[in-house]
């Protein structure tokens, strides 16, 4: 116990450091949370992750699935954006666990308004951000797991695009005491994305002094700009143990390229391994600070359905609600 005390030590250190690099990536949407268990455990979750969801979190997790294993999310964000999320796992014995998953944000359509137009041009224009990744993880030994997910990334608004390659890489080691489990993630590895489409295309006159002289085409350059680049650690393991009860807890230090370092902290009652009960704390979060929620599981002609829920607190923007549901055969 005082080997854990001196690691949250140095975490919580480590996260008081500040980063300059504000707001410097783009691909936003690869920040946002998925799932509703992990969300109710304020984002702490990368030493906990052992089912379909490690897809969105730490592939190094998935090493865990015995079977099939499926998961599926829907959340509205900020009451403007629907996000969906899906990852099926198929452990291949001998070899290790296959994923693939899905998520996709999307957007109802807007109408478009100009300088000149500024009540609207009577055309409307829509966006939407997706991810396809595939993921390979297994144990190297009973204690140690890894796993890697190359993942492709899609941008669009309107007619433009942006595109690009991504890969994350995690690992999970169980010390035996108190199930105590140290993990880590890297997340969003990859070159810098660029938007490009027809309507960046122009015409212009290379001088302007000469009223007939041709216009010649052109197209308006847009700006790289890198993925949001995630590094953590964390830690999870079991508070207290009964015959009925539960009590799990994680804590997770993360280092974004673009923001702060930040804390999760989030704990899990488990009653008879069927009802639980979620709570969650974010430390160096703007806007998003507490989440809760609950689940359950039952079994069901072979299968194992499970049903979580989140609710997350935010000061300023709407608070955000989260549905998850897994199938485990």
């Amino acid at each position: 116990m005082k080997k854990l005390f001196l690691l949250i030590i140095i975490f919580a250190g480590t996260a008081l450091a500040q980063y300059s690099n504000l707001g410097s990536a783009g691909a936003q949407f690869l920040q946002i949370p998925i799932g509703a268990k992990p969300v109710a455990m304020g984002g702490a979750f990368i030493g906990l992750a052992d089912d379909a969801s490690a897809f969105f979190w730490n592939p190094a997790g998935l090493a865990h699935v015995n079977n099939w294993d499926a998961h599926f999310s829907y959340h509205k964000w900020f009451d403007l954006f629907d996000i969906s999320a899906v990852s099926v796992a198929y452990n291949l014995e001998d070899i290790g666990v296959f994923t693939v998953g899905l998520v996709s944000v999307t957007s109802e359509k807007m109408e478009i308004t100009t300088e000149s137009q500024p009540n609207g041009t009577g055309g409307y224009f829509d966006a939407s951000d997706n991810l396809f990744g595939v993921s390979f993880s297994r144990k190297l030994t009973e204690m140690f797991s890894v796993g890697i997910t190359a993942k492709y990334v899609y941008q669009r608004i309107w007619n433009e695009v942006a595109d690009g390659f991504a890969f994350d890489v995690g690992t999970q080691y169980n010390l035996g005491m108190n199930n105590l489990i140290i993990a880590m993630s890297f997340s969003n590895f990859g070159p810098d994305m660029k938007f490009e489409g027809p309507d960046l295309n122009i015409t212009y006159s290379k001088d302007q002094t000469l009223p007939l002289s041709r216009l010649a085409p052109g197209s308006l350059q847009t700006d790289e700009f890198p993925l949001p680049l995630h590094f953590q650690v964390g830690i999870a393991m079991d508070l207290y143990t009964a015959d009925f009860m539960k009590v799990r807890g994680g804590l997770d230090v993360t280092h974004p390229n673009d923001n702060v370092e930040r804390i999760n902290i989030g704990t899990e009652i488990s009653v008879f391994d069927r009802i639980y009960l979620r709570g969650g704390y974010r430390i160096n979060y703007d806007d998003d600070k507490f989440g809760f929620g609950a689940g359950t599981n039952f079994p069901l002609s072979g299968t194992l359905l499970s049903f979580d829920y989140s609710y997350s607190v935010y000061d300023l923007l709407p608070n955000v609600q989260r549905i998850s549901v897994g199938v485990k055969f």
